[in-house]
């Protein structure tokens, strides 16, 4: 029997999902040589003690000729899968489902491995805006997804997943009262315009990397997010979290029954299901 090549595509917190299932694969398949493949980057397997050996980019020098020619590929789509599409899985659940065919089941969280340079370096931002602040407590918030535009000063996200940018504005006015903010986006903006400029931390300026967050969220004590990779990273790290939905369901793309994360859904009864990479 061929070995598997399976290619994970999208971004970050769908590699980050897919850990799992391929940790169950790997389990039930000890003697099987399998590949992954990621069409948009390795970075949340690097250390993983079983799987990073298996893990290559899709633009890996000689990729085909050397190692997929052999296998039985397999392109995985969860958004493709009955239970996911129907809200009767989360995202990690219809990888298992599509990777390993056992129905739904309790999964673990994925493993993720930072090195002691990440550690370190997500440590000292924490301690530098706590210092900053004076607040002992840190929230990370991340309150745009990746559909988010910016035009000028407008902020907008057509998929419905993004916090609306005069709630970013308030809920940080009333955070950092209490707390030291950091804040979790690719998008900046006046922060000393809204009066927030010596209260919350924007450490993308020092150009974080995913793995980066991974780490800040690990010391930080609450994350505070909509439906983007940040949430799913607070998950793995076992962080507590806050997750607003609006445009997606909170049963595909969050963790509900998980004690520590409070999910608010503020799209209940208001939206139908979009059936993204399934039809228009």
């Amino acid at each position: 029997m061929r070995p598997k090549s399976f290619f994970i595509n999208g971004g970050s917190g769908r590699c980050l999902n897919a850990i799992p299932a391929l940790e169950k694969y790997q389990e039930e398949h000890p003697d099987e040589n399998f590949l992954i493949i990621c069409e948009g980057g390795t970075d949340m397997f690097k250390g993983h003690p079983t799987l990073y050996g298996k893990v290559y980019d899709s633009w890996h020098k000689n990729l085909f000729r050397d190692k997929l020619k052999d296998t039985d590929i397999h392109t995985t789509e969860p958004y493709r899968i009955w239970e996911y599409y129907n809200q009767k899985c989360n995202l990690a659940q219809a990888f298992d489902i599509d990777i390993n065919g056992k129905g739904i089941r309790e999964l673990q969280r994925p493993t993720i491995k930072l090195n002691r340079e990440e550690e370190v370096n997500s440590a000292f931002i924490v301690a530098e805006v706590r210092q900053k602040t004076n607040k002992k407590k840190t929230v990370v918030f991340q309150p745009f997804g990746r559909g988010v535009q910016q035009m000028g000063n407008v902020v907008t996200d057509y998929s419905g997943r993004s916090f609306e940018y005069n709630n970013v504005i308030s809920l940080m006015k009333r955070l950092q009262k209490k707390y030291s903010v950091i804040f979790m986006s690719e998008i900046g903006f006046d922060f000393e315009k809204e009066g927030l400029k010596d209260t919350v931390s924007f450490p993308a300026g020092q150009n974080v990397p995913l793995r980066g967050w991974l780490g800040i969220i690990k010391e930080a004590d609450l994350f505070i997010g909509c439906d983007s990779v940040g949430q799913h990273m607070a998950y793995a790290m076992k962080k507590p979290a806050v997750v607003v939905t609006g445009s997606t369901f909170g049963e595909n793309i969050s963790y509900p029954k998980e004690e520590t994360f409070d999910v608010l859904d503020m799209g209940e009864g208001l939206r139908i299901y979009d059936p993204i990479r399934v039809s228009m």
